[in-house]
């Protein structure tokens, strides 16, 4: 049986981050300068208290218009309900999450919190390809498909 792959054999560490009373200017600046869609918000202690992404400056952006910004700390912005995983996460609760939330980015966190990586949804899609290579190169017994329900396989009309 396969070993399931794991948020922590595909995580990222060596990641952009943000710091709260960073200026929003420059954070977006740093979004742009790295082509990022977004970067994980950490305190002192490396403990993540969310996500400033694309979405966060649009808000910067619409707020720029119609009035002046409330601050110019991306502390404001940030999307603090941002989820997390565990490293312990596997590939397909990581897809799912990928397939059933507007989610680009998912931070792998300790149990206190520590960023410890990230997976986007490419590195998701990367390490996917390829498991999914490695086992159609695998040496395979041809297999009828059959429904158990309605006959047995050896009832097959399809040899």
């Amino acid at each position: 049986m396969d070993k399931p792959i794991l948020a922590k054999d595909i995580m990222i560490t060596k990641l952009i981050t943000l710091t709260p009373d960073m200026d929003v200017l420059e954070a977006i600046g740093m979004l742009l300068k790295h082509r990022i869609s977004g970067a994980p918000v950490l305190d002192a202690d490396h403990r993540i208290l969310g996500v400033f992404s694309e979405k966060c400056c649009m808000d910067v952006l619409i707020k720029a218009s119609y009035e002046q910004l409330p601050s110019s700390q991306i502390f404001p912005f940030m999307d603090t309900q941002a989820r997390c995983i565990s490293e312990d996460t596997d590939l397909l609760t990581i897809a799912q999450i990928f397939l059933s939330t507007p989610t680009r980015r998912l931070p792998v966190v300790s149990e206190d919190r520590t960023l410890l990586g990230q997976i986007s949804r490419r590195d998701l899609l990367q390490a996917g390809n390829k498991s999914l290579q490695f086992r159609t190169n695998l040496p395979q017994e041809k297999n009828l498909l059959y429904l158990s329900g309605i006959m047995n396989r050896e009832e097959s009309p399809i040899s």
